[in-house]
């Protein structure tokens, strides 16, 4: 990549070049001179004989190239063509904004062969979001004109297609719309470049919201026969290749800048000041000698390179761990997943989901995609530990993303460096705060513009989270924290309860230790998890169970998600009964379905419980945000409670699944009737059901393999329930592809759960 020209005639707020971290385009020329497009090619001609290379691509980029005028663009095309063809085929390209291009340009790019890719966010509205010249006037006019300029009999050769910045504000349909009314032969659809250190912008409560954008786009490009190359989908498909934003290929980019300076792939510019610098220079450093630098050189180990959440991931060979730049946090590096991590995951299974209606060639693609490897284990009804991992990793993902955007809506400086400090210094603490059930759904309900006041629509969380993961740390820290009801909430930890307090609260934290200066309040409490309540610290209790410690939940003002009353904070007697209950429980579905048993080990962190119902005297819920923890009515029959858990803890799984791929086609409105409900349900609901009984059936086989009372009619009566719901989705043709294949794996499950049981 040549950056023949360093400046720009469009002042684009989304760039990368400019508006982001690395600022060093401010010391070199504006434009390239001709020494410097002389060294190099003689450079890029030197590494192609040295290495007998068949084909070289050179793209000319910026800034913009236009600027340099056909008479500067001809000089340096014809000095590349002169000095590399006679040692490889030269692929040479341009991106540009289009505003300058004329007829002369045009002809100049048919005459030395140039393919032109042309930025073009879409409809008016969409481009001059972003694609605007300084003074704030409309680029969308001139661009258009280049485009129908390009399109020209004369000129098509020229024609390489459009590079689309994806705006999620933006409507997906109308982008795609004015896309295709361009007619491009390719269409490059880009994430806008973000970093953990400054997440890309999440509107809405919604976790994914790049996944499903870019999946209404998906799914209309397939049901119009794919009229054009759209490199995003192509590449995420099983075998499609990749391309330096996808798959697991080594980087093969390098840029010269216009000085001449050496520099590893230019996005990572979005990084940090200095990020794509090299040390090296065109005049005094050959290709290989770039190629052994650090940061090019690790980016040719494929998965070995990359971190170790992507490296258990089991689409990491369509995903790659994403855009290389994507993956930097400060503290860290680029040892991490791609900040669009969750949206990559959901976007692959749509992918799947809504294959080309023609097969592929043959060999094109693998018989099982990673994809259905992870249905398929979770289909046996349990799923692996690797599985469950990759659950909990990609729900935490989720869970920082809001959290992302919720530092983007609150504007809380504060919270948010001491949580960026502490996730470099103390990465555990943070992530076990992150990790705790309810930290989702706060985040969720304060993202919600339509959420009534109340339960917290206008407290902030990250103080209590930041405070949280300090003490955790046994790092001093102390800032204000909102309260509520005079109380402040530490997740993972407990409730400080302090009449007076007011709204807010000065909160400093030494290890074991908290002092409060707010309203009338002026203490320091001691976090002695045997501390009296008249002390104003209510611990959060904990549980031993084989998998770890299980917290009962009764403090967190976020549990209230079920749908039905909680518990308020039981007495401690109540509370020892429940927990001795849950830990009998747990033996008991290790002795019954071990591979149950580990599911729960693997990801079940809290159990809320739920306040008692004399009509219904055993009951549980599940909340779809709330992953890792469930709800039950506490109640002292362990071998019930077991039952309870373990059907719970599917919903749990499932739920987390369908935030990653779509196993019901969106705006299904149709309902399907089940035996274990009076009232038609959706197909979502059903599935929910059946993956739920599937595992109660299994639960209730193995006690009857044991001869225990009543255990064959009830094995016999799940599995009679399970089977009618499997059948009733599987006709309902309410399913994706993957769906279809994830539920018929159920039924192959259920049927050696009924060959067990006879």
């Amino acid at each position: 990549m040549l950056k023949v020209h360093s400046r720009c005639d469009l002042s684009c707020d989304h760039c990368y070049v400019y508006q982001h971290a690395d600022q060093t385009w401010r010391g070199r020329p504006a434009r390239m001179p001709p020494a410097t497009v002389q060294a190099a090619a003689r450079r890029i001609a030197e590494h192609a004989r040295e290495h007998g290379l068949p084909v070289v691509h050179v793209v000319l980029h910026g800034g913009e190239p236009l600027l340099l005028g056909a008479a500067g663009l001809r000089e340096v095309l014809a000095e590349l063509r002169t000095t590399i063809t006679p040692w490889a085929r030269l692929d040479l390209r341009m991106q540009t904004n289009g505003v300058l291009l004329d007829e002369e340009l045009c002809r100049l790019f048919v005459e030395y062969d140039v393919r032109v890719g042309v930025s073009f966010d879409g409809d008016r509205a969409a481009n001059d979001r972003h694609r605007v010249f300084a003074h704030g006037g409309s680029s969308h006019d001139q661009v258009r004109r280049a485009l129908a300029l390009l399109r020209r009999p004369e000129h098509r050769s020229s024609y390489a297609g459009i590079l689309c910045t994806i705006d999620v504000r933006n409507d997906p349909d109308r982008v795609y719309e004015a896309l295709l009314a361009e007619s491009p032969p390719r269409v490059d659809l880009l994430l806008p470049h973000a970093t953990w250190d400054h997440p890309p912008q999440r509107p809405g409560a919604d976790p994914t919201p790049y996944a499903d954008w870019l999946g209404r786009i998906h799914r209309r490009w397939v049901d119009d026969g794919r009229p054009m190359s759209i490199r995003m989908f192509e590449a995420l498909r099983p075998g499609g290749g990749g391309t330096e934003a996808f798959g697991l290929a080594p980087a093969d980019v390098l840029v010269i800048e216009a000085d001449g300076s050496w520099e590893q792939v230019d996005s990572l510019k979005t990084a940090y000041h200095g990020a794509a610098g090299t040390g090296f220079d065109v005049f005094d450093h050959p290709v290989d000698e770039v190629a052994r630098h650090p940061g090019v050189a690790v980016r040719q180990d494929g998965v070995d390179g990359l971190c170790a959440t992507c490296r258990s991931c089991p689409v990491v060979d369509r995903c790659g761990g994403g855009l290389y730049a994507h993956r930097w946090r400060t503290g860290s590096g680029f040892d991490n997943p791609s900040v669009y991590c969750a949206d990559l995951l959901r976007l692959i299974d749509t992918v799947d989901a809504h294959p080309p209606p023609t097969p592929p060639a043959s060999g094109e693609w693998s018989a099982t995609s990673p994809v259905d490897e992870l249905l398929d284990d979770l289909a046996t009804g349990h799923g692996s530990t690797s599985t469950l991992a990759l659950l909990a990793a990609t729900q935490l993902s989720i869970t920082r993303a809001l959290l992302a955007a919720c530092r983007d809506r609150s504007g809380t400086s504060a919270a948010w460096e001491l949580l960026v400090h502490l996730d470099q210094a103390a990465p555990e603490a943070v992530r076990a705060v992150l990790a705790h059930p309810f930290v989702r759904p706060a985040l969720v309900h304060r993202l919600d513009p339509s959420a009534p006041p109340g339960l917290g629509a206008a407290v902030d969380p990250l103080p209590a989270l930041a405070i949280a993961a300090a003490l955790r740390a046994g790092v001093p820290a102390a800032m204000p924290v909102p309260v509520r009801a005079d109380t402040i909430t530490l997740p993972t930890l407990g409730s400080l309860v302090l009449p007076g307090l007011g709204e807010s609260a000065e909160v400093t934290v030494r290890p074991g230790e908290v002092q409060i200066r707010g309203g009338s309040v002026a203490q320091t409490v001691l976090l002695d998890p045997l501390a009296s309540p008249s002390t104003g610290w209510l611990p959060t209790r904990d549980v031993p169970v084989p998998g770890g410690r299980l917290l009962l939940e009764d403090g967190d003002p976020y549990r209230d998600c079920y749908g039905q009353p909680v518990e308020s904070r039981l007495e401690v007697p109540a509370a020892r009964a429940l927990g001795r209950t849950l830990a009998e429980a747990w033996q008991v579905v290790h002795r019954d379905v071990p591979a149950h048993a580990a599911a729960l080990d693997g990801g079940l962190r809290a159990v809320v419980p739920l306040a008692p119902d004399p009509a219904r005297p055993l009951r549980s819920a599940t909340a779809r945000h709330a992953f890792g923890a469930v709800a039950v009515t506490p109640h002292p029959d362990p071998e019930a409670m077991a039952v309870l858990l373990v059907h719970e803890w599917q919903h749990a799984k499932l739920g987390a699944v369908l935030d990653l791929y779509d196993l019901v086609e969106p705006g299904q409105e149709g309902r399907i009737r089940v035996p274990w409900r009076p009232d038609p349900r959706p197909p979502e609901g059903v599935l929910q059901g059946v993956y739920a009984h599937l595992a109660v059936t299994q639960v209730w086989q193995s006690r009857a393999a044991t001869d225990q009372r009543d255990a064959s009619a009830h094995a016999a009566h799940f599995l009679a329930w399970t089977r009618d719901g499997v059948d009733a989705l599987l006709a309902s043709r309410s399913l994706t592809a993957a769906g279809e294949r994830f539920v018929g794996q159920l039924r192959h499950a259920l049927e050696e759960t009924r060959v067990g049981s006879r």
